[in-house]
Formats: structure tokens, sequence, C-alpha cells
């Protein structure tokens, strides 16, 4: 079988700037590798270089026997580009390639365009894949698919994102005739920020409520999903912070740092059918304050409530709060930690799915590559065609 004959399939890409993942309008360099425990031969060697998104989720179907499910599905290609590593022999129809390793180098080039950053979702991604296709007369392909890291890199210059914000509420506890009005002004410098930086908020507070008060932090995130002119939102709460007590009858400008966490993903605010948004919301506890009375006759008790003196404190139903759209920045690369995390390199003896990845890695400035058993007829890189020019699949 093909799958004996083909063993230890890799990617390696080769990068000089310390990333480990791409943007719109870079060239992608690197080499195949793999070892054949026979003489094979080969027609060709094809690359596909994709980039798509697709949505989908179900609804409904709680209304009894007869209401079904309904299905909600979209997809968006942005390019689908076509490329050669070994070229189709018209005349032999094929190469005959030795038992050992055997190495190919390639380069091809993302187009430019404004894509969206790489996502996976629990109803929808955005995907980037080189797929290296190994075709044999009479056989069909064997592909080896390969997902990218694709960073869009937001624009921080734009209208909105370094522009201070300042927003403002105000709230009123009102019992038995007692107003205490609580005003709450929250302000940050910018509103975009990378995995690990630190939101610096300035709250300024106005407590003149008998109670005190403490300011409530929460970072959370907004994942919409569109199809069919419908949406699908998910909302998770990443992180909670509380803030100190403000005393009653007095106000306080307070400075709080929010780290945002290095786990969050970027946003994605140029996609039609995924959008991924963060929020900071600051919000002011309320409380109405009742005291009791016990009234005991024999075996009954009565319970009544007075005007405040002696606190029963009971959580109003919503609290009254700030909200500010928080944009996140791809994550600063270079480190050691995010080499070793994002892209590890496998290796497989045997592909039985045909769309089953190869291994993948990637070095920094490497030395050329020394096979066992070099290619036959290529010798030098440049002698490999790269994408650029070559058809586009409608």
């Amino acid at each position: 079988m093909f799958e004996q004959t083909i063993r230890n399939f890799k990617i390696n890409f080769i990068r000089h700037d310390g990333r480990n993942s791409f943007s719109s309008g870079d060239q992608i360099i690197g080499h195949i590798s793999f070892d054949l425990t026979k003489e094979t031969k080969i027609t060709s060697i094809t690359t596909r270089l994709k980039g798509n998104v697709n949505v989908h989720w179900t609804a409904g179907g709680g209304g009894g026997k007869q209401e079904t499910r309904k299905r909600y599905s979209a997809r968006l290609d942005f390019f689908d580009l076509k490329g050669v590593i070994l070229q189709e022999d018209r005349v032999t129809r094929g190469t005959k390639l030795q038992l050992g390793t055997h190495v190919y180098p390639f380069t091809c080039q993302l187009p430019l365009g404004n894509f969206p950053s790489s996502f996976h979702g629990v109803h929808g991604k955005i995907a980037y894949t080189l797929t290296v296709g190994i075709n044999r007369p009479w056989r069909m392909s064997k592909d080896f698919v390969t997902e990218l890291k694709f960073v869009n890199h937001i624009d921080t210059n734009q209208p909105g994102l370094n522009v201070s914000g300042a927003f403002s509420d105000e709230s009123a506890e009102d019992l038995w005739c007692n107003s205490s009005p609580v005003t709450l002004t929250v302000s940050v410098a910018t509103k975009a920020f990378t995995p690990g930086e630190g939101i610096r908020v300035m709250a300024s507070i106005q407590n003149k409520s008998s109670r005190d008060i403490k300011p409530k932090y929460c970072l959370y995130r907004k994942y919409s999903y569109f199809a069919n002119k419908k949406r699908k939102v998910e909302t998770k709460d990443i992180l909670k912070e509380e803030g100190e007590a403000i005393p009653h009858s007095a106000g306080q400008t307070v400075t709080r740092i929010i780290t945002v966490p290095s786990t969050v993903t970027t946003s994605i605010l140029n996609c039609n059918i995924i959008k991924v948004e963060y929020r900071l919301r600051v919000g002011k506890p309320i409380y109405l304050h009742f005291y009791v009375v016990l009234h005991q006759w024999g075996c009954m008790v009565m319970l009544t409530l007075f005007p405040p003196q002696v606190y029963l404190d009971v959580k109003y139903a919503s609290d009254p709060e700030v909200k500010f759209h928080i944009v996140i920045l791809p994550a600063l690369e270079g480190s050691d930690n995010q080499q070793s995390s994002d892209f590890l390199t496998s290796e497989f003896d045997q592909f039985p799915n045909p769309y089953m990845s190869g291994g993948m890695s990637f070095l920094q400035n490497p030395a050329a590559p020394e096979p066992s058993a070099p290619p036959p007829s290529y010798e030098t890189y440049g002698m490999y065609p790269s994408f650029t020019g070559l058809d586009r699949k409608p």
C-alpha cells in the first residue's frame, strides 16, 4: 500500500524573523521531506494554499415531535492558489524516486488582502491551510494538510483605538423616601491591548449613599456567528476583580490595572460571518437596606420592615454598569514559550487518512537540508516555481 511506502512526511518552514505565524503578503519558504521504503514512481508533487471561514449551528426542536431542529450554515472562501513542487514529465509520465529520504524546497506567497486571523470556535472556524499532494500513476492523490497560523495585524492608528474613553453612570437607592445617589465615571487611556498587557482603568466614584460600595471589574468576550440572516452569540467572563470599598457619603478616584490574560485570542472585526469582541465592564453593586423587628406572640412570629437603622443587605436586581469595547491585538512573537507551544514537530509512520496532517516545524536561520538521497534532476531552490502567477481557482 502507498501508506506503507511513504513515511515521516514533514513540512519545515524557514523563518528569519523569529515568527511562527504568517500575515497577508508574506512569502512562505520551506521544504518538504519524506522517506520512501522502496523505489516509487511519482507523477507530480503539487501544493494548494487555501483560506476560508465557515459557521454552523442548529436551533429549535424543543416544541414537540413535529418540530425539527433547523440548521444554519455559511461559508466564505478568501483564496485558493495552486502550485507545483515536482513537475510532471509528459514523456515518461512520472519520475522514479529511489529508496531513502527525499527533500524538496518550495516557495509561495500569501495574497494581499484584509483577511481575518485564524480562529477556532464551537460553531465556526477561520482556517488557512497548505496542502501537499503526492500523485502516482493510476492512484488517488495522497494529500498532507498543514494548517497555518494566520495573523491579521490591526492598524492601531485607526480612529477610536488610541482615543481615551470616558463614560459615566448615575443611580439612586430609593427606599422609604430615602434617595441616595451614587455617580460613577470611568475612563481608559486606550482601547487596544496585547495579551499580558495591563488595562489602566480610572474610576471616579461619588458615593452619597448610606453604605460603603465596592467597584467591580469584569473582562468578557463575545463570539458572534452569522448565517441565513440569523446570529448565534456566545459570551464568557474571562476575569473578575473587585476594588477597595468606597466609604459612604464620600468620593474617591481609584486606579486599577486589569491584566489581559495571555491566553485570549485576537479580536476579529473584519469578517462578515464571525466576530470576536471583548468588553470591559465596570459596575457598582447597589443594595437595598432594611431593618427587621420580630414580634412573637406564643407560637406566632411577625416580621415588620422599617426605615433603615439596622441593615439587612439584599442585592438590587440589576447593578448599574459602564462598558468599554476593548480590542485585543496579536501577541508579540519571538518568545521561547510561544515557539514551543504553537507549533510542534510530529512524525507519522503511516497516513491511513488522506487528510491527516504531516509533521511541521519552524527553522530559524537554518542550514540547507542534506538528504540522504537527494531528489533527482533538482539541485537548487531557484529551479522550483512559486505560487506567484499560477492558476487561481475561480
